[in-house]
């Protein structure tokens, strides 16, 4: 692969982003760039493009996450596509939040006129006491205020509590928008169907709302700036029905989608990275984001094992892969990659990254994205 200097590894990491939406592989030799398009399948080899940067929830490493205040950070540090996790209100709107419950994301514990919506309920199989986003109309929610989630790692981002309401779906896709407009950029927007086996069975389900917002924004595309992503199967495989967006099947590390569980269908997340597994990906969605453990597991000593064949095996169904998440606090590294012995101090993001690049993956997340385009930018000069 040819060396890029930074004007041309920029302007290919931005023409990646829209790439890797439409399904297609740019390839990175200048003569060749403006005239060839192919499939990710039919691909020479991997990274014939610029690896693709996820803003993780915006840039949550520096503000509470889902929030405008993180999106908009993360657009500004470089990410080429941003993530707002969808759950719904009451009254049936969608709105960017982690979990429907929200005692930790949010003032609600706090608010005396909410103490008799704290409730328990069995969300996936799981018994959970809180209060959660069904229970509210979305007037009620915008009284709300964000505050950050995991204040003991991220102790700057408390600086940011109060100051910020729960967005709707559409004001997410509002500022994506009107960031496009100011800077000429293409911005990406990967939302993820949170719990759908759920709120389709309290009657308030994803995927309709989800799909008529995308629509509305010009995301319904084959060829948009949009992926939709989900940890299920079957709401999918709805989506591919519903809208032409790029359709990603999220895979955690273990266990089974909840979905299937409640079907009984035997199928796991380690049978989704088999081949067969992949295969069956591929009738119903455009790329594949297993956990980064099933591209290199980490060693009992906590340094980056050896790195498998995953991104070739699907690489040869069709299917680009996206791993999620990479966070740059010490504890969150690799052993080799900290720096210093303060667990929530700022190690190197890119001595992780690198080497999952190395292993043929095209996109990854990351909490810290000004961190993830500076490593993903530092290894492309080195091809």
């Amino acid at each position: 692969m040819n060396t890029l200097n930074p004007t041309r590894m920029r302007t290919l990491a931005l023409a990646a982003a829209a790439a890797l939406a439409a399904g297609t592989v740019l390839v990175s030799n200048p003569a060749s760039a403006s005239a060839t398009a192919t499939t990710a399948v039919q691909a020479a080899k991997h990274h014939d493009a610029a690896p693709i940067v996820f803003g993780h929830r915006g840039a949550s490493g520096y503000r509470p996450e889902h929030t405008l205040a993180a999106y908009d950070l993360a657009i500004q540090q470089g990410a080429d596509y941003i993530e707002p996790d969808v759950v719904s209100t009451k009254d049936g709107v969608l709105v960017a939040r982690h979990e429907n419950e929200i005692s930790g994301t949010t003032d609600v514990a706090d608010r005396p006129e909410f103490a008799g919506r704290k409730t328990t309920k069995t969300i996936d199989g799981k018994a959970l006491t809180g209060w959660f986003t069904e229970d509210f109309t979305l007037a009620e929610l915008k009284t709300l205020r964000a505050k950050e989630r995991i204040p003991g790692d991220r102790q700057a981002n408390t600086a940011y509590d109060g100051l910020f309401q729960v967005p709707t779906l559409d004001e997410v896709l509002d500022l994506v928008d009107a960031k496009e407009a100011e800077t000429g950029r293409t911005i990406g927007v990967a939302p993820e169907t949170k719990h759908p086996t759920y709120f389709d069975s309290i009657g308030l389900s994803l995927e309709e709302p989800l799909a008529k917002s995308l629509k509305r924004h010009g995301l319904g595309g084959r060829n948009s700036a949009a992926v939709i992503q989900s940890f299920e199967v079957s709401n999918l495989k709805d989506l591919n029905r519903m809208v032409g967006t790029k359709l990603v099947q999220l895979i955690d590390f273990g266990g089974a989608p909840y979905d299937q569980v409640v079907a009984g269908t035997g199928v796991t997340n380690d049978y989704l990275v088999t081949d067969a597994g992949l295969r069956s990906i591929k009738k119903y969605a455009d790329q594949v984001a297993p956990y980064k453990y099933y591209f290199i597991p980490r060693n009992a000593d906590g340094t980056l094992g050896e790195a498998t064949d995953l991104a070739d095996r699907a690489e040869r169904v069709g299917l680009p892969t996206v791993i999620w998440t990479m966070r740059a606090e010490n504890k969150n590294l690799p052993t080799e990659c900290r720096i210093g012995t303060d667990p929530i101090a700022i190690g190197d993001l890119g001595c992780e990254v690198g080497p999952y690049l190395d292993a043929g993956v095209d996109a990854f997340f990351t909490d810290h994205p000004d961190l993830g385009v500076a490593a993903r930018d530092a290894w492309v000069t080195k091809q």
